[in-house]
């Protein structure tokens, strides 16, 4: 069986945490001459963030941009240092696992890498990870670092 990885997408949160997948996804595609694709997703503004207000839920719209865009960029400059391309997506309004799912899909991905554990924590419990929905859905490979 031969495998041609040419995609990889790595999901990121920016956390110290997803740091290992993105080193994996860069080797990776430098092993096998592939592009990145740094993928951020904002999820929607929940109920609770709603009824503060619209203004309160733009602002923290806003701030998980800026995070996305610092996440992304890390990945890009781990990227150069390694001579690999990779392109920023910050995808707005889906949660994470439809996010990754459905852009690894629309965007005929080969492999999606991703760290076991990001900025969760205890919505893990209440919601079960990303990762693990990531795993569930895709019709993708998927690859999870711890």
């Amino acid at each position: 069986m031969s495998v041609n990885i040419r995609s990889i997408l790595v999901a990121t949160d920016g956390s110290d945490n997803v740091k290992n997948a993105v080193n994996w996804s860069i080797g990776l595609a430098k092993a096998n001459g592939a592009k990145v694709k740094a993928v951020y997703v904002v999820p929607p503004a929940g109920v609770a963030v709603a009824m503060r207000g619209e203004m309160w839920a733009k602002a923290l719209e806003g701030h998980l941009k800026e995070e996305g865009e610092k996440a992304t960029a890390y990945v890009v400059d781990i990227g150069n240092k390694e001579g690999v391309e990779v392109e920023c997506v910050i995808i707005d309004g889906k949660t994470p696992a439809d996010g990754i799912v459905d852009f690894a899909t629309e965007n005929d991905i080969d492999l999606i890498v991703m760290g076991t554990l990001g900025l969760t924590g205890l919505t893990h419990i209440l919601l079960g990870s990303v990762a693990e929905n990531v795993v569930r859905y895709a019709k993708r490979p998927v690859l999870v670092i711890p």
